[in-house]
């Protein structure tokens, strides 16, 4: 590939911190999928898993008509290998609820974004069992 080609491609990383634990969130898998057009169906494109720095390094690069990607990620999976301690924790404290019906309230997150051609897009998520937050990195 020249470098040419390289600058004008458009690509995808993304990364997970597990907030609860202020940790990075190893072996997430996640699905990236691609559309042309607001009204466009989703192909599936590409899936991986995160590393242990919960990292995603290789997605691959987004064909020439993506105007809009998703990216789905199994949380319930992740958060249900970390649910045993975090429950016992959680029922030490005062305020904690003594029964959880899941390890994870959010089994799933899927985000959507717009693309332009050429451009790079991290997208970084911020997890925890009840909640999460998202955010164009850099």
């Amino acid at each position: 590939m020249s470098s040419e080609t390289a600058r004008h491609e458009t690509s995808v990383s993304t990364h997970i911190l597990d907030t609860s634990v202020g940790r990075p969130a190893e072996n997430v898998a996640l699905t990236l999928s691609v559309r042309s057009g607001p009204g466009g169906d989703w192909n599936t494109y590409g899936a991986s898993k995160t590393d242990a720095d919960g990292r995603c390094k290789d997605l691959p690069a987004l064909p020439e008509d993506t105007t809009h990607v998703r990216l789905d990620f199994d949380t319930e999976t992740y958060l249900a290998s970390k649910a045993a301690p975090a429950d016992q924790q959680a029922e030490e404290q005062q305020d904690a609820p003594r029964v959880r019906d899941s390890g994870a309230f959010f089994p799933e997150v899927a985000i959507t974004f717009a693309v332009q051609p050429g451009e790079h897009y991290h997208v970084p998520l911020l997890l925890n069992p009840f909640g999460y937050s998202v955010y164009r990195g850099s």
